[in-house]
């Protein structure tokens, strides 16, 4: 239970450094909006769980061999169905806020990250009571990830109503760049555990640059 706590406290620490960047750039996401976004992204692992019970006994959908059954485990069992739970997640949660300020989302690339942030947090905890062994890596690496992946997600929510097509390829972005992580991660020996670490990264980096742009619109 202790090393469980340690795992669920490391991948917390993204989310916790993001609210104090938050605070400190003076950036208009309310305090409730934080939470409800964090408690969106972890509630988005069981839509997640369910999709990928459904497909691993879904009438033989993904019975591939060799190299394949290895590709649809990682992008489409894994990363799709993470990103897709995370896009109906937050497509609900705009929605709601929508409906009740009146005024469209437009700190959705934050919402994202943080939503894809508070996933991490509770899939620390699940992966690593199933998965002790490498859980310490994950902890560390799977929070930037998610974050920078929700955040795309989070965009393509909005991208896909009046841009569906470069929606749909922000929201594959986050899929290709989650299944590429995973894939570093699931074949030992041929990647070093660094590559999936850069991948994580500069992927966060990405997302915060945008962030960064997204506030520069909402103080003007």
């Amino acid at each position: 239970m202790g090393a469980l706590f340690i795992l669920i406290f490391i991948s917390s620490l993204p989310a916790i450094a993001v609210f104090l960047w938050f605070r400190m750039a003076h950036y208009p996401f309310s305090m409730s909006r934080f939470s409800t976004s964090l408690l969106a992204g972890a509630a988005s692992i069981f839509p997640a769980l369910l999709f990928q019970y459904i497909f691993k006994a879904g009438n033989g959908i993904f019975q591939f061999s060799g190299k394949w059954g290895l590709f649809a485990e990682i992008f489409i069992r894994i990363a799709f169905t993470e990103e897709l739970s995370r896009f109906l997640t937050l497509l609900i949660l705009f929605a709601a806020v929508c409906r009740v300020s009146g005024n469209p989302v437009r700190t959705v690339n934050a919402a994202g990250l943080i939503a894809g942030l508070g996933f991490a947090i509770l899939e620390s905890a699940v992966y690593g009571a199933s998965n002790p062994g490498n859980a310490l890596l994950r902890a560390f690496t799977a929070a930037p990830l998610h974050g920078a992946c929700g955040s795309r997600v989070g965009s393509s929510v909005i991208l896909l109503r009046e841009h569906p097509v470069p929606g749909i390829i922000r929201f594959l972005s986050a899929v290709v760049l989650h299944g590429a992580y995973n894939f570093m991660l699931y074949i030992p020996g041929r990647f070093p555990p660094i590559a999936a670490v850069l991948i994580a990264i500069s992927a966060l980096v990405s997302a915060i640059q945008v962030i960064r742009s997204e506030m520069v619109e909402c103080q003007r």
